[in-house]
């Protein structure tokens, strides 16, 4: 007997382009959310348009948090229940947004994202990564209501921001392969649909790399465009594994072993260099993603992640302990086979 059922939660209304932020009310008002919100922020985007947000929602509260952490989720929840909020507007890069949607999902009210840096795709999807101590945690949450993505805000934020998100959209295309390895190997369940798209979002990033440059709105709507794609995956397939998988957990690893040394993006970037080396060998597309990420200035070198070769090397050998998922790493990669796939990649110079 068939039994299968899903539930995918998706953003209701996606809103990207030119001066987009001045059409938040209107894009709240469609959502038919009623009452006041609470604005979570950081100081950056707080600055830059904390006031251009406030205007239309007049009555809003704001806070602003410092750090990623349970403790600011803590006080966001504290606070939104103080001041009585109806729904939730995250403003600002990973941080806050994270932040908010965890929050959101805690107290059962609703989150309009407004991202300032087109940095990493939780800025639409239903995950959020806070940190705590020397480990990262990936947790589930609803996705936001709305996305309003102003790209000329966007396109002004600091330039390794956006390179990391293109490197995190990039990296999706080795996260497919390791899903579609588990399927064959683990029987994991594996959507075909949301599969084709992560790809497709990867390969078309990898294709315009070289038309993707600082301080040029047209760069940051095709990579709004793309975290979109990316995050709407993972909603579909209602899991991380569109866009998460050897690489992300080497960059956890990293994460651990040398904390704050680089952005999550710019580390699943290089990883998934050395990942599609493991999944094809040297005939594999790991040119193709090195050169990509050269393209838009981002890092394909521990040196470049400012991570020594030892670190690096701990990582890959390690990183297949951190969660129960199945991935190119296997059981484990042994310190010659990662020191190979390393220095054949480029991404450490060979003794």
């Amino acid at each position: 007997m068939f039994d299968k059922s899903t539930w995918i939660k998706l953003p209701r209304n996606v809103v990207v382009g030119h001066g987009v932020i001045d059409e938040l009310g209107e894009t709240i008002a469609d959502l038919h959310l009623t009452g006041d919100p609470l604005i979570i922020t950081s100081p950056t985007p707080n600055e830059l348009a904390g006031d251009r947000v406030r205007a239309q929602v007049p009555g809003a509260e704001t806070i602003i948090v410092e750090t990623a952490s349970f403790e600011s989720i803590e006080r966001v929840i504290e606070t939104a229940q103080a001041e009585e909020a109806d729904y939730l507007i995250g403003l600002g890069g990973g941080k806050p947004i994270d932040i908010a949607k965890m929050a959101a999902d805690e107290i059962n009210c609703g989150l309009v994202s407004v991202p300032t840096a087109a940095s990493h795709d939780g800025l639409v999807s239903g995950r959020s990564s806070i940190p705590e101590g020397d480990t990262r945690h990936s947790v589930a949450a609803d996705p936001p209501l709305a996305v309003v993505a102003d790209t000329e805000i966007m396109a002004k934020a600091p330039w390794e921001l956006t390179t990391a998100g293109c490197a995190d959209i990039i990296s999706n295309y080795t996260a497919v392969q390791d899903w579609r390895l588990a399927n064959r190997l683990k029987n994991v369940e594996y959507s075909e649909y949301a599969g084709a798209l992560s790809e497709m979002t990867a390969e078309m990033l990898v294709d315009s790399a070289d038309s993707i440059k600082p301080n040029l709105e047209e760069s940051a709507w095709i990579v709004v465009k793309a975290l979109v794609s990316s995050g709407v995956a993972m909603s579909i397939a209602g899991t991380s594994r569109p866009a998460s998988g050897a690489e992300h957990l080497i960059s956890h690893q990293l994460d651990r072993i040398a904390p704050n040394q680089a952005l999550h993006g710019h580390q699943v970037g290089v990883a998934s260099i050395m990942t599609e080396y493991l999944h094809s060998g040297n005939d594999g597309q790991w040119r193709a993603i090195r050169k990509a990420l050269k393209s838009i200035d981002a890092p394909t070198t521990a040196a470049e992640l400012e991570i020594s070769d030892d670190d690096l090397l701990e990582a890959l050998t390690t990183a297949h302990e951190i969660r129960d998922r199945y991935t190119i790493l296997g059981n484990g990669v042994n310190l010659d086979a990662a020191y190979q796939t390393a220095t054949v990649t480029g991404v450490i110079e060979r003794d």
